[in-house]
């Protein structure tokens, strides 16, 4: 059995929010592109990394994991594929690593979340089966699941997230000094934000 949690980085969405015109995941940022900066915290923390994306960020994710460890989904909306969307991913990810003690989910265009807020999430998996990243009060990512949940996190599908088992099971928010817990890239005006804060905010994160 692994005996670390894996982290499964969710790329696989329409990003429909944004209007730019590259998908925001190709955004650049100065370390890189959105979905690359994502990636490469996600393995600066030393976890196993899941990326579940589609064809157009596969060769991309592939530049920051092994091949074997990217799931790549037809496109959201595709004919046939009634069931693709985040519960869809999430499973899909979480059945890659059946082994794993534990599962953090983390969304692709969440740029900013330190290293050491993933690590620290993971951490706690071995004392509660639903942990998640909070600053300042404010719920954010990663949020992790400990393995006696793989049962119900591998039948997931459509866009039904994570809240229902949030809501169902005990959940312990861990307190972070890390505001990229809870920064997204949904629109032009985060991308923005995340350009103008990232040379302050990356490798900042610490515990309180």
């Amino acid at each position: 059995m692994n005996s670390r949690p894996a982290v499964i980085v969710l790329a696989a969405g329409k990003g429909s929010r944004f209007a730019g015109a590259d998908h925001k995941l190709a955004q650049q940022l100065s370390s890189g592109t959105v979905l690359g900066t994502t990636l490469a915290n996600a393995v600066a923390s030393q976890l196993p990394v899941i990326v579940v994306t589609t064809a157009a960020f596969a060769e991309e994710a592939c530049r920051s994991v092994a091949a074997r460890d990217v799931i790549v989904l037809p496109e959201v909306g595709a004919p046939g594929h009634n069931a693709l969307g985040m519960g869809y991913s999430i499973a899909a990810g979480v059945s890659a690593r059946p082994d794993a003690p534990g599962w953090l989910i983390l969304p692709g265009d969440m740029p900013m979340v330190q290293p050491a807020t993933v690590r620290a999430v993971a951490q706690q998996l071995a004392h509660h089966p639903v942990v998640y990243a909070q600053h300042k009060g404010r719920r954010g990512h990663p949020v992790g699941f400990s393995s006696e949940l793989y049962s119900e996190l591998v039948v997931m599908s459509g866009d039904e997230g994570a809240r229902r088992l949030i809501a169902r099971y005990p959940a312990l928010g861990l307190d972070v000094d890390d505001a990229g817990a809870l920064i997204d890239v949904d629109t032009e005006a985060d991308l923005a934000m995340v350009r103008q804060a990232e040379p302050v905010a990356v490798g900042a994160g610490r515990l309180r």
